[in-house]
């Protein structure tokens, strides 16, 4: 019998284990036995806002970054793209900006308590072609083709921001070709599992855009 034991895996001879101790009076742990390396634990402590610099003009708004494997929104003073001149769309302008935000490698605070971010950095935002709905974001990139964990923190940014999307909507991106704009929810699945973000999203009927710029 002792050499039977010794050729069990080590999972199921402490299990036999624990059907012993039972028997002998001593209550089973149900803590799991041989799971493999501890998760590495990060804070995820929202770090203390930071200060607009003098003379630099932005807005306030709350950009979802990476931590323990979710999103968790950090507050930021966000500046307004030096290179706007393009970008005479509102949305747009307001889109570029947040994807400029989400983009910035999380400063040193930020990395301490476990933040990242999946946003490309060259990733950027243009005005809505004509028939695209009301508060459409064009990318340079298709959104299907971005990482899951940086097309949930997209959504989940866009989705906090009234100038782009009206309420807990959904939030309705597109690529630089003719392909029609998609719309994307910021769910509870996607914040808790920001990888499992649907590759894409429903498609919008197009409707008349107001202002937007013929190509």
């Amino acid at each position: 019998m002792r050499r039977s034991l010794r050729a069990l895996p080590v999972a199921v001879t402490a299990l036999l284990l624990a059907a012993a101790t039972t028997g002998c009076g001593i209550r089973a742990t149900t803590v799991p036995v041989d799971v493999g390396a501890a998760p590495s634990r990060v804070s995820c402590d929202t770090p203390a806002q930071q200060s607009a610099q003098g003379g630099v003009q932005g807005f306030r708004a709350t950009v979802e970054l990476v931590c323990g494997s979710q999103l968790v929104g950090v507050e930021r003073v966000v500046p307004v793209p030096e290179k706007r001149g393009a970008l005479k769309d509102p949305v747009a302008l307001v889109a570029q900006a947040l994807l400029e935000a989400m983009a910035k490698p999380p400063s040193a605070q930020e990395r301490d308590a476990g933040f990242t971010t999946g946003v490309p950095a060259e990733l950027t935002a243009t005005p809505p072609r004509p028939g695209d709905p009301a508060g459409t974001v064009r990318l340079s990139r298709k959104p299907e083709d971005l990482p899951p964990v940086a097309l949930s923190q997209l959504v989940c940014t866009f989705a906090g921001h009234e100038e782009i999307s009206a309420g807990p909507g959904p939030v309705t991106l597109g690529g630089p070709d003719a392909d029609p704009p998609r719309a994307w929810e910021c769910t509870e699945a996607v914040r808790s599992r920001p990888e499992s973000v649907p590759t894409l999203g429903e498609l919008v009927r197009p409707t008349a855009t107001p202002g937007a710029t013929p190509r």
